[in-house]
């Protein structure tokens, strides 16, 4: 997380008076290598109120043994709303997860190109599903009973990520956010406005290489690498 991320959950938030958001900042400190099973902050609503929530970057399926095992970091537009694992957080749970870019990787004959690809001048609002897994372990009432796990929407990419790759992840416009936290839209009306919001969205992005140094999840002895270096072009 960054400022600027930070700014556009904030922003999500206080437009429907959940102005009270305390310090929760400083539990996420800036990172430019977040990594599938991280937790993220993301943005969500529930009855109208909306809220920042702690959630794992790979969806946990709700019949695992235990909080990890094999879970789905990316849900394909083409079956969020008829897969078992994806259609009830699809309808119940979809979240704002915010992002300043997001890294993709080319093949080449000396190994993965990392690229990054963002929005010039701000961040990007991607579209993600939440669902619950329940401890059994743990009692009715214990607060880490309940785990909450994302997966971020995926369709064919347009335009510049094509050039990357051929998945992106689902955008969301400023105009589009309102509709994806609200309860109006079934689901094929859920499903165009993310096909028409990314669209837009993609016209606008651009891409670089970065450092091959990012496929680094630490640098070394532990120290995390995770610097706004990873994010400079090559």
């Amino acid at each position: 997380m960054n400022k600027e991320t930070n700014d556009l959950l904030e922003s999500i938030v206080n437009a429907h008076g959940m102005g009270a958001l305390k310090d929760w900042q400083k539990h996420w400190p800036a990172n430019y290598n977040v990594a599938p099973t991280n937790d993220v902050p993301v943005a969500a609503s529930h009855d109208g109120a909306r809220s920042i929530e702690s959630v794992r970057w790979g969806m946990v399926a709700p019949y695992a043994k235990e909080f990890g095992g094999q879970p789905t970091f990316n849900a394909r537009i083409e079956t969020v709303a008829t897969n078992g694992m994806f259609k009830r957080p699809f309808l119940e749970h979809r979240v704002v997860v915010p992002a300043l870019g997001y890294y993709e990787w080319q093949e080449r004959p000396d190994g993965k190109q990392p690229y990054f690809i963002r929005m010039p001048a701000e961040p990007l609002a991607l579209a993600g599903i939440v669902r619950t897994w329940h401890d059994r372990s743990k009692d009715e009432g214990d607060p880490e009973r309940e785990r909450l796990s994302m997966a971020i929407v995926t369709l064919d990419a347009h335009v510049t990520p094509g050039e990357v790759h051929d998945r992106e992840p689902a955008f969301l416009t400023h105009e589009a956010v309102d509709d994806w936290l609200g309860d109006e839209l079934n689901s094929d009306e859920l499903i165009d406005l993310l096909k028409h919001s990314s669209e837009a969205v993609a016209d606008e992005l651009e891409f670089f290489e970065v450092s091959r140094s990012m496929n680094r999840v630490q640098k070394s002895k532990g120290v995390p690498n995770d610097g706004p270096e990873l994010i400079e072009p090559t």
